[in-house]
């Protein structure tokens, strides 16, 4: 009949392996966890020490011992009459030297003791020296009472055919080491424990800044409140661990700040082309609904508003898209970009809107490689380019140059006053001189973040003899550089 072993549910699930032990372990608090490996360590510190001075201590005393049993040389008259009264003690026979135990082994078999002390078993080692193939010998033995005995043999070339024997019990070292080790088994424990406390008070100091930190990411969970910042001291890893998190709580908040900006700006520029179309859709539906048709004239031009509108709103929705992507650097490597080729594209359209508003464009492009995203680049040099335009008057000339890795590009505007200057790359911002033309007031900001994502800069400023000149400063080559990896 057999019987089937660990078959059962839960069979080796009772934690009581070290894989249940690990997970206990891992279950518990930080800070009982470091107390523990604390006590653990110093314990093992504190064994491996006591270990290694018992058997040092062991070692130096069986030296001692052995030397001192080697060097006794009993009496001898105290041997002859030993060894004449075998058996007995005679009358005035004095004890054995410093209380050791003396035993003479003689080559018919005859072994006398020091009276009133147990016999000494012999052994191999004893008759060696008796029968002349050692010298002296160093041996453990019993006594008939059994009596654990270290015992030295040697010659004596006062007693012929004879070997004395010099033995000590191993006890008179055997006591003091057990002494020594219960010292240290009990001064291990009371490190061990010692060490779990100082452990535990030292993982408590010690994570009080993480506790710190654990409060403020609790109540950033709760309250959503950002503005949360956690006390810095000292600059070890923890003062480190803190201030990266009040840089990224800075920067939550900041990017929340922004998007809240973002949406109500959003909300308000497109609030101006939602109304007008309503309005005039409401206009041609009511038309429609009461039958009394408008003017040809006023129907076109109304069609015609509506239209603009809605390029209007398609460009804003646009240029949102684009800033809410977000403002790191894009996804994989920059791809080598000729940054004359994307100019030209955009001169292309920008001169469409030239003719339409009788101007001219003089540009001058060389040649020029940097690495960005090349849809974003482009898109920049038309915005740029768009602003100029709109803002020349009927008749001027835009001029155009890209030299050693800097566009500039120059108009015949009215120029930008001083205090407005800061503001040109703000989200949203319009001069109040051009309000009342169309544009979202995000070109430029899109310009401001494509040139910074690919490691440039860009500036707005007033030109000499007036206008306004823009200058994009890219790092690249005259000569496509090599792909990266």
């Amino acid at each position: 009949m057999s019987t089937a072993t660990g078959s059962g549910p839960g069979a080796g699930s009772s934690g009581a392996g070290p894989s249940g032990w690990l997970t206990r372990f891992r279950r518990l608090p930080l800070r009982s966890r470091l107390a523990l490996l604390t006590a653990a360590a110093v314990a093992v510190a504190v064994a491996l020490a006591a270990g290694a001075c018992w058997f040092v201590a062991k070692e130096q005393l069986g030296n001692q011992r052995d030397t001192t049993l080697t060097n006794v040389q009993p009496d001898e008259d105290y041997l002859r009459n030993l060894l004449s009264n075998c058996g007995a003690r005679p009358p005035g026979l004095p004890p054995a030297p410093n209380a050791y135990t003396v035993q003479i082994i003689t080559a018919n078999g005859v072994v006398c003791t020091t009276p009133g002390k147990s016999p000494i078993t012999v052994q191999s080692e004893d008759l060696a020296v008796l029968d002349g193939r050692e010298d002296q010998v160093l041996h453990d033995a019993r006594a008939a009472d059994g009596t654990r005995l270290r015992v030295a043999t040697s010659r004596n070339d006062r007693l012929r055919n004879a070997a004395v024997s010099v033995a000590q019990p191993l006890s008179d070292i055997d006591k003091p080491l057990q002494s020594l080790a219960v010292v240290l088994v009990v001064t291990a424990g009371v490190g061990a424990l010692a060490a779990a406390m100082a452990g535990l008070g030292i993982a408590r100091a010690a994570l009080r800044p993480v506790d710190r930190l654990t409060d403020a990411v609790e109540h950033i969970a709760q309250t959503e409140d950002l503005a949360v910042r956690i006390p810095v001291d000292g600059e070890d890893e923890i003062a480190r661990l803190s201030r990266s998190f009040n840089s990224m709580t800075a920067a939550l908040a900041s990017s929340r700040d922004r998007q809240q900006q973002l949406i109500a700006d959003a909300g308000h520029e497109l609030r101006t082309p939602l109304t007008s179309l309503r309005m005039n859709i409401d206009l041609l539906a009511r038309s429609e609904e009461t039958g009394r048709a408008l003017p040809p004239e006023d129907r076109k031009e109304l069609l015609a508003s509506v239209r603009a509108q809605m390029t209007e709103l398609a460009a804003l929705i646009g240029d949102l898209q684009e800033l809410s992507r977000p403002d790191g650097p894009p996804d994989g490597p920059p791809q080598v970009v000729a940054f004359h080729e994307a100019a030209e594209r955009a001169l292309e359209r920008a001169r469409l809107r030239a003719a339409g508003a009788g101007l001219r464009i003089d540009a001058r492009i060389d040649p020029w490689y940097v690495r960005a995203e090349p849809a974003a680049l482009e898109r920049a040099v038309v915005n740029v380019l768009d602003n100029a335009v709109k803002f020349s008057p009927r008749g001027g000339t835009v001029e155009v140059r890209l030299t050693n890795g800097e566009l500039t590009v120059r108009d015949e505007g009215p120029g930008i006053p001083d205090d407005e200057l800061p503001h040109v790359f703000d989200r949203f911002w319009r001069s109040p001189s051009a309000r009342g033309m169309p544009g979202s007031g995000l070109g430029l900001s899109i310009v401001a973040r494509t040139v910074r994502q690919a490691g440039g800069e860009v500036t707005l400023d007033r030109a000499e003899g007036g206008g306004t000149i823009a200058r994009v400063r890219l790092p690249g080559a005259p000569t496509e550089p090599p792909p990266l990896g």
